[in-house]
């Protein structure tokens, strides 16, 4: 599980973002998994994440949205640990493609076949801004579609992106409590 929150003191300290990620690690010991975690906020080593992503049969990624993305350093983190990877031929081996086939699609050179990735996130944005051609930003996409900028990477490596967890509308009609609630639901549904 990866906590990607950026701290903005007297703003948005991540209590929202922790509280998720604890009812999901609660989910996981449970059931007798062992969960590794990262905090971004409070460093990690790029070689250790990519230790982890291989060992890891599940990546969660919990984060904020902010400005429609995950947090600056959400990036700087992707950049680090897939450039190590990329560099070692772990979760990935280049981009699928070859000089001498350019036919192999792609993004078909990723090593983490049978790997899940999912994202868990928190919005201002309702959940009626999605799926709805009306909506003058997202035009009818999905809360996925609106999240592929993250879930690429993954996709790139071969994961299998499950569908996303998302606790919606959270400063003007939050309803914090029963959407954590209901996260334990979303991660059986979605086999894990």
């Amino acid at each position: 599980m990866i906590n990607a929150h950026l701290n903005y003191p007297g703003w948005s300290e991540g209590t929202l973002n922790r509280a998720v990620m604890e009812e999901a690690k609660g989910y996981f010991t449970a059931k007798g998994h062992e969960v590794t975690e990262t905090i971004i906020d409070a460093g990690y080593d790029a070689q250790e994440e990519e230790r982890k992503h291989l060992e890891a049969d599940v990546v969660i990624l919990q984060t904020p949205i902010n400005w429609f993305s995950a947090p600056w350093t959400w990036k700087k983190y992707t950049d680090e640990v897939f450039n190590v990877a990329l560099a070692n031929k772990s979760l990935l081996s280049g981009d699928g493609r070859t000089r001498s086939d350019l036919s192999i699609p792609y993004g078909s050179g990723g090593n983490m076949a049978g790997k899940k990735f999912m994202i868990s996130a928190t919005w201002n944005a309702p959940r009626d801004a999605f799926d709805n051609a009306d909506n003058p930003v997202f035009r009818g996409k999905s809360v996925d579609d609106a999240l592929v900028n993250i879930s690429a990477n993954y996709l790139f490596c071969g994961y299998t992106v499950l569908p996303s967890f998302n606790v919606f509308d959270i400063y003007k009609n939050p309803a914090i409590e029963e959407d954590i609630a209901s996260y334990g639901e979303h991660l059986t549904r979605c086999g894990l």
